[in-house]
C-alpha cells in the first residue's frame, strides 16, 4: 500500500493560491510542483484517503517590476505564503470503465504576507509610491476533483483529471493578502507514470491547462495557463525513495478586462528541485511522508523564489479483500 500512497499527494493536491505572479492577485490556481512521482498511480482499493500538505513559498521581484494585486498596481513585491491544504480523496470503484475512479475535495487555509510599494498615478500623470504591508490568516476556495487512473501496460499508468475552483472562500476585497480567487476556474490535466515496483524506479510526467474565469469585483480576466511537470525517483528501500523533479509554466493568453491595468502581462517560469518520500506505520495504518523543494529560474512577469512542500498521506478507511485482512 505504501507504493500507492507515495503518489497520492500528487494525485489529490494540485491546486492552491500559488504566489506565482502572472494572473490577477499574484496567484495561479494550479500548484506547481504538486504533480510528482507516481502522478498517475491510484490506490488499488476502494476507500477514503487523506493528504495534508503544508506549503511554503518565499519570492520577490525587482523594485522596478510592477504587478496588479488586490486591484492595485504595486512594485518591489516580496511575498511569503505559509498554507495548509487538507484533501479528502474518495475511491468508490477500482473498476470504473477498467480504471480507478477518485473523487476529491481540498479546503485551503493559509497566512500570506505581502510587502510592496503601492504605485499611484495622479490626474496630471505624476507617480507616487508608498509602502504597503498586508498579512492575514484566510480560508481559500474549496476545490473539487474528479480523476480516473487506467493501466496501459505493465507498470504504465495514465490519469486524466478535472478540477474546479468554487469561489466561496474568504476573498478580501481591495487587500493584498488573499488565498481565495473570487472566480470560477477549471483545470484539465493528464498524467503518465512508468512505475516499476520491482526495480524501484518511477518516471512520471503531467501536463495541463488552466481556464480562468473573471473576478466580478475587480473586472479582471486572467489568461489561460499551461503547466507541465516531470519527476524521476528511485526507491532505495521499502521505506525510502529519493528523486529529482521540475516544473514549467507558460501563460497561453493574456490578461484582459478593465482591471488588467498592466495589459496582457503573460508570465512564464521554470523550476527544478528534489523530492523524497518516507514510508512508515502508525499503529497498523500505512503513512507516507513526502518532502519537495524547488528553486525557480527563467522567470517572466512573476515572483522568483523557492517553494517547499511537506505532505502526510494515509487511509482512514479501506475496503480490503478478506484475504488481506
Amino acid at each position: 500500500m505504501h507504493t500507492y500512497l507515495k503518489g497520492l499527494a500528487g494525485c489529490v493536491l494540485a491546486v492552491a493560491a500559488s504566489p506565482a505572479l502572472a494572473s490577477e492577485g499574484g496567484t495561479s490556481f494550479y500548484l506547481l510542483g504538486s504533480g510528482g512521482p507516481g502522478a498517475a498511480v491510484a490506490p488499488p482499493v476502494e476507500g477514503i484517503f487523506i493528504d495534508n500538505t503544508v506549503y511554503i513559498y518565499d519570492g520577490s521581484a525587482k523594485v522596478s517590476k510592477e504587478f496588479v494585486v488586490g486591484g492595485q498596481i504595486v512594485a518591489g513585491l516580496d511575498a511569503t505564503v505559509v498554507a495548509d491544504f487538507p484533501t479528502v480523496l474518495f475511491v468508490p470503484s477500482t473498476d470504473f470503465a477498467g480504471g480507478v475512479l477518485q473523487l476529491g475535495a481540498t479546503f485551503p487555509v493559509g497566512h500570506p504576507n505581502i510587502d510592496a510599494s503601492v504605485v499611484l498615478t495622479g490626474p496630471g500623470g505624476g507617480v507616487r509610491q508608498f509602502d504597503a504591508f498586508d498579512n492575514a490568516t484566510v480560508i481559500g476556495d474549496p476545490v473539487a476533483t474528479v480523476q480516473v487512473s487506467w493501466p496501459l501496460a505493465d507498470n504504465l499508468f495514465i490519469q486524466p483529471t478535472v478540477q474546479v475552483n468554487i469561489p466561496v472562500g474568504n476573498y478580501r476585497e481591495d487587500q493584498l493578502a488573499n488565498l481565495a480567487f473570487n472566480r470560477w476556474i477549471y483545470d484539465g490535466s493528464v498524467a503518465m507514470s512508468l512505475h516499476d515496483m520491482e526495480s524501484g524506479w518511477d518516471v512520471s510526467g503531467k501536463v495541463g491547462v488552466t481556464f480562468n474565469g473573471t473576478n466580478d469585483y475587480t473586472q479582471y480576466k486572467s489568461g489561460d495557463e499551461f503547466h507541465a511537470e516531470a519527476a524521476i525517483e528511485k526507491a532505495f528501500s521499502p521505506s525510502f525513495s529519493l528523486g529529482v523533479q521540475g516544473y514549467y509554466f507558460d501563460q497561453l493568453s493574456g490578461d484582459s478586462g478593465p482591471g488588467a491595468r498592466l495589459g496582457p502581462f503573460k508570465g512564464k517560469t521554470v523550476a527544478g528541485g528534489l523530492t523524497a518520500a518516507f514510508n512508515f506505520l502508525s499503529g497498523k495504518t500505512p503513512v507516507t511522508a513526502r518532502f519537495r523543494a524547488f528553486k525557480e529560474f527563467d522567470v517572466r512577469n512573476r515572483l522568483k523564489g523557492s517553494a517547499f512542500f511537506f505532505s502526510l498521506t494515509f487511509p482512514i478507511k479501506m475496503n480490503l479483500p478478506p484475504e488481506a485482512g
